[in-house]
């Protein structure tokens, strides 16, 4: 038994030395010099909050009063680096060069909230409905994401929301309860919503392609959640197709995967959990602020952290249950997940584990472990420049106030425009 325990530590030493996030040549193998200098260029200017904070203000603007030349410029720069194309066609050739990489893909139509009211909702549908089709003919593309907001009005979940939390007893009782109380046309409008989901969940499970839904601020979470846990309920009852996503930097989501855990149980599916640190933190803060309620938000990093990295230890612990998804840019939890699956002798390309990074970032984290052989993607968003702004101005605001992320960047990105200048690399 010591033989055997000493083997077991001696292949945990070998597997840490191996996955290196320091690792630049494999990290940026699938980028020309060229590119990787403009996105030294891009991340340097997001180093700037001044310089962030006036582009967050203009280029919306700029787009919506067709400045020439605004969409151009767009395009070359930010756009080019996070986001795929304009067209679920424009994003073959990213994927084709990510799948060269064992790299795969999370395909995301970057609609986000409608302004043509229930017809804009019905198209949106539609669109998610042609992503699917197409990943389905992708071997590389196991997932796809959507936002409710794209398919029901805001206001329509602040309203639920707040009824709900007027109720007492578990999420879905309240969810039943208030859904059960709204008058005629606002429950007929929830109804045609639910249904666009269905249609999306359902179509998700038969070409066997996941369906992320992507977390929203908490003032509109608890009814996305309760549909989130039909949906599972539905269509994860022999592999996970439906996922929901945590926001691990507000303070009760390591108990609410709990508790999920559980419905899971006692209702005997398979719960789909993509864990997060979350993209709403500055405006979740400033609201609980001026509305004079207890922030969501965890009091630091460390509680933030501390939750996240319990949160994978879970969903390790229970996979026969849960079917986990490490969506992170923190190196130490991609590492970590890594480690725990090894100490429980399981392969890091676990059929119920998958790891992902947005395109565009942390590519020393993606590439890195797609080498140690670990199912890994990257969130691939596409869809016309005015659609993906809001995407693209939340990517330019969190490099910028996310501590040491934009430095890291370009730490290995001039690392690596080094390295190739030594060795005389393209």
């Amino acid at each position: 038994s010591v033989v055997l325990y000493l083997i077991a530590q001696f292949r945990l030493l070998i597997i840490f030395i191996m996955i290196s996030f320091e690792n630049t040549r494999d990290a940026f193998a699938y980028k020309t010099t060229k590119e990787l200098k403009k996105a030294h260029f891009l991340f340097s200017a997001m180093g700037h909050p001044l310089l962030v904070k006036l582009g967050l203000k203009i280029t919306p603007l700029a787009i919506k009063l067709h400045i020439p030349f605004t969409r151009t410029v767009i395009r070359k720069t930010i756009f080019s680096q996070f986001v795929g194309g304009e067209t679920l066609q424009e994003t073959a050739p990213v994927a084709n060069t990510l799948e060269k990489y064992n790299v795969k893909v999370i395909l995301d139509y970057g609609v986000e909230g409608g302004n043509d009211g229930e017809t804009g909702y019905d198209h949106a549908t539609d669109e998610f409905i042609k992503v699917v089709d197409y990943a389905a003919t992708q071997h590389n593309i196991p997932f796809m994401s959507i936002k409710v907001t794209g398919i029901i009005r805001f206001g329509l979940l602040e309203k639920i929301d707040a009824a709900m939390h007027q109720c007492e007893g578990t999420l879905m009782k309240r969810y039943y309860k208030v859904i059960e109380s709204l008058p005629e046309a606002e429950s007929a409008e929830w109804q045609r919503a639910v249904g666009r989901l269905t249609r999306i969940c359902e179509t998700g499970a038969k070409k066997k392609v996941g369906v992320l839904i992507d977390a929203e601020e908490t003032w509109i979470q608890d009814p996305v959640d309760a549909m989130t846990i039909l949906m599972m309920d539905s269509y994860n009852k022999k592999e996970a197709v439906v996922f929901n996503t945590l926001q691990l930097y507000r303070h009760d989501r390591f108990a609410f995967l709990k508790d999920s855990y559980q419905a899971a149980i006692e209702r005997d599916f398979v719960l789909g959990a993509k864990l997060v640190r979350g993209a709403y933190m500055d405006k979740e803060r400033q609201r609980a602020a001026d509305m004079g309620y207890p922030s969501p938000i965890q009091a630091d990093k460390e509680s933030s952290d501390r939750d996240y990295n319990a949160s994978i230890e879970f969903c390790i612990d229970h996979l026969d249950h849960i079917s986990l998804i490490v969506a992170s840019h923190n190196e130490y939890s991609n590492l970590v997940t890594t480690q725990l699956l090894d100490k429980k002798g399981l392969p890091h390309n676990h059929p119920h584990v998958h790891f992902s990074q947005l395109y565009g970032m942390s590519d020393n984290i993606t590439f890195n472990l797609a080498k140690s052989n670990c199912s890994v993607s990257k969130y691939l968003p596409f869809g016309p420049i005015k659609d993906v702004i809001p995407y693209l101005m939340r990517r330019a605001q969190e490099n910028s106030s996310v501590s040491g992320q934009t430095g890291r960047e370009l730490g290995l990105i001039k690392k690596e425009l080094e390295r190739r200048g030594k060795e005389g690399s393209s």
